[in-house]
């Protein structure tokens, strides 16, 4: 069963301007105004603001006439927006699932990492104490669903609890807007006197439906869980995930070297118990000032070793910047598929495989260079030259396509973009050329074999797009110094108003 902690600040947009300026933080009442259909009103409001019986959506000027000594600033949704995505990378430490709740909370997925902290209660007491030392006031519940965590700590008290499978008792005293219902569904909910989520339990399903709406069932029925709700998660959950913190911050590169190794052990074994293997791996190092670094390497084929692991991060730890100290470090596996175990043989002399070989001179280069930098050459069922190369990862299972033809050569060197050529003698239209010249060097043919005809790929262009001049006579031919060209002639002689033109389209080896 999934268990769910939100958390949610009632005044995160104050909270949020006053950490960005401190300096310029005001005594209380205050308020941050937006402009809304070009009418300037209150945002959010603090506490003292709230008791003097102001509050968000409200017009500035009746504000300012109840509350004279009101100070206020203009809000800033793009910089809340950014601090409430730092904030989801912070929460990375207690669960790799995150999802925003804009524009004011958030979603964990605690499922299977609170026994890390001795419990869902001591996780939640961690979590709370290391918010509030950061100067943010949340509101924070744990339920078996969105929903219902979500009515826990916007209407329930601070910190409950809910027993799995029992929310619904939780929930029941909980006033209607607790369901996330629209403005119109809650007024007229109000409307007939039902004051309570209870009440809306009571209901029937059918008439309740008919009179609120499909989307009102589906809210309550989130949040008992007969239907499921689907959360955005900030990066892909993944049960694959191991976490070490530290008794006293680290920050010297041979300490976080180390821990590295430790977490990638922790998390391979569980690996290896499954019988799994992953390609990509994320370590995130968690400074005190709360700051989350990730890391990330890609393998070519699944692994599971921790050795492999820690070296092939070990160049990627000079760019991380410890700060005060790294309190903190996990570790999720991403893109996790059955690998079999190999066995040694009994001399005890290890054969050479893929794994041991080339894979580890593979990641090393992906990693230093880029992914989209290392790959190999593999057909594509196409004709025209261009187009029949693909990319595929280097160590890839060959792709299920027709392999290139042998009675049709391909140059080792194709050119991105054919080169054209000048001064090209030929005997007859249809013979290769006796001579010509390449970037202003002049070649004369010794040996030449074609013609070889490629025409366009008529069938994915309209038919009034087709026209002869697109067919192209392709030669292999090998100059006086020996070496060998792959030319075509580009166009038929049969059209005076479109004489061919020669092109230098690839060099054999």
């Amino acid at each position: 069963m999934s268990r769910i902690l939100c958390a949610w600040s009632p005044s995160w947009t104050i909270a949020n301007w006053r950490r960005r300026c401190p300096s310029d933080a005001p005594a209380s009442p205050f308020a941050l105004l937006e402009t809304v259909r070009a009418v300037r009103r209150l945002a959010a409001v603090d506490a003292a603001a709230a008791r003097l019986g102001l509050h968000p959506g409200q017009k500035a000027t009746d504000a300012l006439a109840l509350v004279p000594e009101l100070t206020t600033a203009e809000a800033e949704p793009e910089a809340d927006a950014a601090a409430l995505t730092a904030l989801i990378d912070w929460c990375v430490r207690f669960s790799p699932a995150v999802a925003a709740d804009a524009p004011d909370g958030l979603f964990l997925e605690v499922t299977g990492v609170d026994h890390l902290w001795g419990g869902e209660a001591q996780m939640l007491a961690d979590f709370r104490s290391r918010l509030i030392a950061n100067g943010l006031p949340f509101r924070c519940a744990i339920a078996d669903t969105p929903g219902a965590a979500w009515a826990l700590a916007h209407f329930g008290e601070d910190g409950t609890i809910a027993p799995p499978g029992e929310q619904a008792a939780l929930l029941a005293p909980l006033p209607p807007a607790a369901m996330r219902l629209s403005t119109e569904t809650w007024a007229q909910i109000e409307r007939l006197g039902l004051r309570q989520v209870g009440q809306l339990m009571a209901i029937p399903r059918a008439p309740f439906a008919r009179r609120f709406g499909r989307a009102a069932l589906t809210r309550l029925d989130q949040a008992l869980g007969r239907e499921k709700e689907a959360l955005t998660f900030r990066r892909p959950p993944t049960p694959w995930f191991a976490r070490l913190a530290f008794a006293e911050p680290i920050s010297a590169p041979e300490d976080m070297a180390r821990v590295t190794f430790d977490v990638a052990a922790k998390l391979c074994a569980r690996l290896e118990a499954e019988g799994q293997g992953a390609r990509r791996f994320e370590v995130c190092f968690h400074r005190l000032d709360g700051k989350a670094l990730p890391l990330e390497i890609g393998l070519s084929l699944p692994g599971r070793d921790a050795r492999r692991i820690a070296k092939l991060f070990g160049p990627k730890l000079e760019t991380v910047d410890p700060g005060f100290g790294i309190e903190v470090v996990t570790l999720a596996a991403h893109a996790v598929e059955p690998i079999s175990g190999r066995q040694a043989r009994l001399d005890n002399a290890r054969e050479a495989t893929v794994e041991e070989g080339l894979a580890p001179l593979v990641d090393r280069l992906a990693n230093r260079l880029g992914e989209e930098r290392v790959w190999r050459a593999v057909p594509v069922e196409s004709h025209v030259p261009e187009l029949a190369v693909g990319r595929a990862r280097p160590l890839a299972a060959p792709p299920d396509t027709r392999p290139w033809d042998k009675e049709t050569p391909r140059p080792t060197r194709l050119f991105r973009r054919p080169e054209a050529l000048e001064a090209v003698m030929a005997l007859t239209p249809d013979d290769p050329p006796t001579q010509f010249r390449w970037r202003g060097q002049l070649h004369r043919v010794r040996r030449a074999e074609g013609p070889e005809r490629i025409g366009e790929e008529w069938w994915k262009a309209a038919i009034e797009d087709v026209e002869a001049g697109r067919v192209r006579d392709y030669y292999r031919v090998e100059d006086a110094e020996g070496a060998r060209f792959w030319l075509f002639r580009a166009g038929l002689y049969a059209d005076p108003e479109t004489p061919p033109k020669w092109w230098l389209h690839g060099l054999f080896g």
